[in-house]
């Protein structure tokens, strides 16, 4: 349908799971996208994918905790497709879990550092641009887990998500008047590798898709999907929300 034509767009964690599910729809959406994520090899895989469907992608690779990497993501789009519209702040780590009593300082650190100051350092340069160009779209990926409720052994997981939900609340209250709109999504349990690293045995995965209303996980083009209309047009009038796509897992536990 372009619903993102002429539109730039910047994801990152795009190199698997849901980032990358979201770059490809992005880009079949018609809008020019730059991936970025750790890990360069995927992200050149995912370029030349979007690339054989007839999409356009460059990719940079780097750490989301650096702010020169914010910088150079904003530049890149700005350098080769002019303009920067739509921003999707994906990355994110688990982070070190178990009993909060024995989370290390370093662990704690870096998972907030990870999923909210990245987040966070992302977001400053990208308003920045779509500011001087009239507006635009920034979206987060939090989580049910914090919001609704919670899992024991994840609490700086839990803190770091949470985090993005009051960001996305005072980034949209700021920069409304300029037109930037700022969302979040939060997903229940989706099948990405990250899922699967933390549910290892069938019986975990068999029991969390049990917590949910439908009774199954989440893929992560169902998430893209919702990303899409946080991007597009069509949620012209939405802005500060936290946007559950969690299978009703919220409603549903047990």
């Amino acid at each position: 349908m372009n619903r993102l034509e002429t539109k730039v767009a910047i994801v990152t964690g795009a190199s698997a799971g849901i980032g990358r599910a979201t770059a490809r729809l992005f880009a079949a959406e018609g809008a020019k996208v730059v991936v970025g994520a750790r890990r360069d090899a995927e992200l050149a895989t995912l370029v030349a994918e979007i690339a054989a469907a007839g999409g356009q992608a460059v990719a940079l690779a780097g750490d989301v905790r650096s702010e020169d990497y914010a910088k150079a993501l904003v530049a890149l789009a700005v350098e080769r497709f002019g303009r920067l519209d739509v921003a999707f702040n994906n990355a994110g780590t688990l982070g070190e879990m178990g009993a909060s009593t024995g989370v290390s300082e370093a662990g704690w650190s870096d998972t907030v550092a990870i999923n909210l100051t990245g987040a966070f350092l992302g977001a400053k340069h990208q308003i920045a641009e779509m500011v001087k160009r009239g507006g635009g779209s920034v979206i987060f990926t939090s989580t049910f887990v914090g919001h609704t409720f919670s899992f024991p052994g994840v609490a700086a997981y839990a803190a770091s998500k949470s985090g993005l939900i009051g960001l996305t609340q005072a980034l949209a209250a700021e920069f409304g008047p300029q037109a930037v709109r700022v969302n979040a999504v939060l997903p229940g349990a989706v099948d990405t590798d990250m899922y699967r690293t933390a549910n290892g045995t069938p019986e975990a995965r068999e029991h969390l898709s049990s917590l949910h209303a439908l009774k199954r996980v989440g893929t992560p083009e169902e998430i893209a999907r919702s990303v899409l209309y946080l991007a597009s047009d069509d949620s012209s009038f939405v802005t500060g929300t936290a946007s559950l796509v969690d299978g009703g897992i919220s409603i549903a536990r047990g």
